[in-house]
């Protein structure tokens, strides 16, 4: 076993800031608001708090040794789908945890989090220095989760309250829709090993594009304000099969979190029920919507290699991250990182050569390879340093409650 020097502050103190702002986040939610699940895909915010410090203990601070675990009975409670560590409890019923309390769920949070900071100054080894890298990722992933699930239970509430208060901001134009031409030929597409990536970004290979032009904003709700206009949810000619049977089947009528008032449109978000701001990109579509929309505008979603290679030109540039007093996007531009994650037209497929890591962390990406689409970039709750231009993220075609938008393409 090869041993690295005694670990730096750097890592400490990016473990105890991720740890913090998990916290920070969950802070505006009352102890009944972390409790309750609206639905089988969210889970309790209680939930998330507790699910990432299992993480670090099952993968980290059990197998290093001479760690007392919080309580016995978490491993089944907070576990989420690792089969090879053992049985759970159903993940559409966790909302029906009510103990360990939310409280509870802080102090297993201070014994776990006090437990893995003792051990990154003692000094670990490659492993052990991998699984905390891989647990901080995953905590930021459960951080823009916590944030989604929190905001889908709220707007369950028949008064849509806020989560947070931040104030109320002007109206701009949108930009106009410009195109962006993107040479065709052979392309490098993947992690290249340089940093941190999931497996599922991996390997790095080379696709062949044919000459395409990218839109140089996401579409955004005044662009979708003329598609509902259109009668584009009552035209089963722009919809997949299964997109319109969503439709009938759902009563869709306009993205999730819209709602008409008296005429006009408002949208749910953080700040509660608020007048649509025109100029930012639209949020909470599914991908049968995204490609009904660009069937619409006579355009097409790019294909994730397509987006890949489009955002290499713009990828010093930043939309809205996640901010614990905002969460919410911000305006549509040239930016191809931020705001919402962005739907493509591919399938969530493993890259040509891709093996799952070994051992139970290999059920991390590559078990979910089947019915799911990809989206790319980052969204108003991606944690800012978690994104990069590789990135897959992936929900079935009718997820609609993720910070999900999109961006044409076209011949």
């Amino acid at each position: 076993m090869t041993l690295t020097a005694p670990a730096t502050p750097t890592l400490l103190a990016r473990f105890l800031d991720v740890r913090a702002l998990t916290e920070r986040l969950a802070a505006p939610l009352s102890p009944e608001d972390q409790t309750a699940q609206s639905m089988p895909d969210a889970s309790p915010a209680k939930w998330h708090r507790a699910h990432t410090s299992w993480f670090f203990e099952e993968f980290l601070l059990d197998p290093a040794g001479g760690y007392r675990p919080f309580d016995p009975t978490f491993g089944y409670l907070f576990n989420s789908y690792y089969e090879a560590v053992g049985p759970r409890h159903p993940r559409p019923e966790r909302g029906l945890v009510t103990r360990p309390s939310a409280d509870e769920v802080g102090r297993y949070r201070e014994h776990v989090g006090q437990a893995v900071a003792a051990l990154i100054e003692r000094g670990l080894d490659e492993a052990q220095a991998e699984v905390v890298e891989l647990g901080l990722n995953h905590e930021q992933q459960h951080q823009e989760l916590l944030v989604m699930d929190a905001l889908h239970l709220l707007s369950r509430h028949p008064f849509g309250p806020a989560m947070i208060d931040w104030p109320v901001e002007d109206d701009p134009d949108p930009e106009p829709l410009t195109w962006r031409p993107v040479p065709g030929g052979l392309y490098e597409v993947g992690h290249d090993g340089a940093g941190f990536a999931y497996d599922n970004e991996g390997l790095r290979h080379t696709v062949h594009l044919v000459p395409f032009e990218i839109a140089e904003r996401a579409v955004t709700n005044e662009d979708w304000l003329a598609f509902t206009a259109d009668g584009g949810y009552t035209r089963p000619e722009l919809w997949l099969s299964d997109g319109w049977a969503a439709v009938q089947q759902q009563g869709w009528q306009a993205p999730g979190y819209w709602q008409e008032q008296d005429g006009q449109w408002m949208v749910f978000g953080s700040g509660g029920v608020r007048t649509l701001r025109r100029a930012e990109p639209v949020c909470h579509v599914s991908f049968y919507e995204a490609d009904a929309y660009a069937r619409w505008a006579g355009a097409r979603l790019p294909t994730e290699a397509e987006w890949e290679v489009a955002a290499g030109d713009v990828a010093e540039l930043r939309g809205q991250l996640l901010d614990p007093d905002r969460l919410h996007p911000g305006v549509a531009g040239r930016h191809m990182l931020g705001d919402v994650w962005e739907w493509t037209s591919s399938a969530y497929l493993p890259y040509p050569g891709f093996r799952p890591v070994e051992g139970a962390v290999g059920e991390y990406n590559g078990k979910f390879m089947s019915d799911q689409h990809v989206l790319r970039g980052a969204s108003c709750a991606t944690p800012a340093g978690h994104e990069r231009l590789t990135y897959r993220n992936f929900y079935p075609a009718a997820a609609r409650w993720a910070f999900a938008g999109l961006r044409l393409a076209r011949p």
